[in-house]
């Protein structure tokens, strides 16, 4: 017992430290690009321009930068319109009841109030709330802080962009890769678990297996922005528009997936009743969700080999006979609600790989009007 329990550990600490190098590799971009921003930014306010509180602007370009791979044109455009609002607010208050902590109080609230009616982000009301702190505490000794702000802030927001877009952009396909890759094998891995303990009647293992369905909602949301934020890059910066086609591609085959993962959170769920239930399983249906798990990981080598995914396809085809070879069993009530379920995720699978619709959901099994 205690050498299973050993061998548990070491395969959670090989797992959790390969997932840290992943992440390390995905985001290694993210740290050059915004130390290259920084250092620039602050060449230009301090050196170029000779700007006063030159401070605000790498501290802008790490704000945009570090925000997210994507929506950098939005990050600095909420940044530079936080600041605006937090000037405008501040000034006004100041102006007329002075500064000191009663009044720093209300012009952050009086700041992200403005902020909030304007409809502006997150984001715009923290820097519109910092940037009033900053003019309560010291305006009374830097009178120009509300111009030096606006200014530097907007020199790091632009100074990001340029640097993220134009000296030095990411490989859209290889951020890609890089973050869909841990994700997909994760979820061919829960289908294999969840195969596993259909077919051998384990209720405790197909639990197991749907909770980290579950919790692993959060990790394919990330994937997903991961995947728009590479297609913002092929887009915006010319050096990467040779890879928008891959990347576009790489959008649809993304939406797919996620309905699938749907899909198969529900399957999992029917699995964990149907096995409780002790209703009859025919061999073919456990056998039918390993192989969808395998056709996700050989969609992921295919699109990462960028060869056209026939041996996804074949795989998912492959599901497509067994879950036949199932219904033509006796399959209870659960069983039959774990069916609709398989076959809607081998339809998106099919999708995923660039079959059209209509087809998918045919050879799945499904109306043509389905999914």
């Amino acid at each position: 017992m205690r050498g299973r329990d050993r061998d548990v550990r070491s395969e959670t600490v090989l797992r959790e430290t390969r997932e840290a190098y992943e992440r390390l590799r995905t985001y290694s971009i993210l740290a050059v690009q915004a130390g290259a921003a920084a250092g620039l930014s602050w060449f230009i306010a301090d050196d170029v321009l000779h700007n006063s509180q030159a401070l605000f602007a790498p501290a802008a370009s790490i704000g945009t930068i570090a925000a997210a791979l994507g929506n950098r044109i939005r990050r600095a455009a909420e940044l530079v319109a936080g600041v605006i609002v937090g000037v405008l607010t501040g000034q006004l208050i100041i102006e007329v009841i002075g500064s000191g902590p009663i009044q720093t109080a209300l012009i952050v609230a009086f700041a992200i109030s403005s902020a909030a009616v304007i409809r502006g982000s997150g984001a715009v009301m923290v820097h519109a709330g910092s940037t009033a702190v900053l003019l309560g505490t010291l305006y009374a000794e830097q009178s120009g802080l509300a111009l030096a702000r606006t200014v530097n802030g907007l020199i790091g927001g632009l100074t990001a962009i340029v640097v993220a877009l134009l000296i030095l952009p990411a490989n859209p396909v290889r951020v890609v890769h890089r973050s869909a890759g841990p994700t997909l094998d994760i979820f061919a891995r829960d289908l294999t678990a969840i195969a596993q303990a259909l077919a051998q009647r384990d209720v405790q293992q197909a639990e197991e297996a749907l909770q980290r369905l579950v919790a692993g909602e959060e990790e394919r949301n990330k994937s997903i922005e991961m995947v728009a934020a590479a297609a913002e890059i092929a887009v915006l910066s010319p050096w990467r528009w040779r890879r928008l086609k891959t990347l576009r591609q790489y959008q649809q085959a993304s939406q797919h997936l996620q309905f699938a993962y749907s899909h198969s959170r529900e399957l999992a769920h029917w699995a964990v009743s149907a096995v409780r239930h002790r209703e009859p399983v025919p061999a073919s249906l456990p056998a039918s969700i390993e192989h969808l798990g395998q056709a996700v990981r050989l969609l992921h080598r295919d699109f990462v080999a960028r060869r056209e995914p026939h041996l996804a396809r074949a795989r998912a085809q492959q599901a497509i006979e067994e879950v036949n070879r199932a219904c033509a069993e006796h399959v209870g009530f659960r069983g039959m609600v774990l069916v609709s379920r398989l076959r809607l995720a081998i339809s998106e699978m099919l999708q995923a790989s660039g079959a059209p619709k209509a087809e998918a959901n045919q050879q799945s099994g499904l109306a043509a009007d389905a999914g």
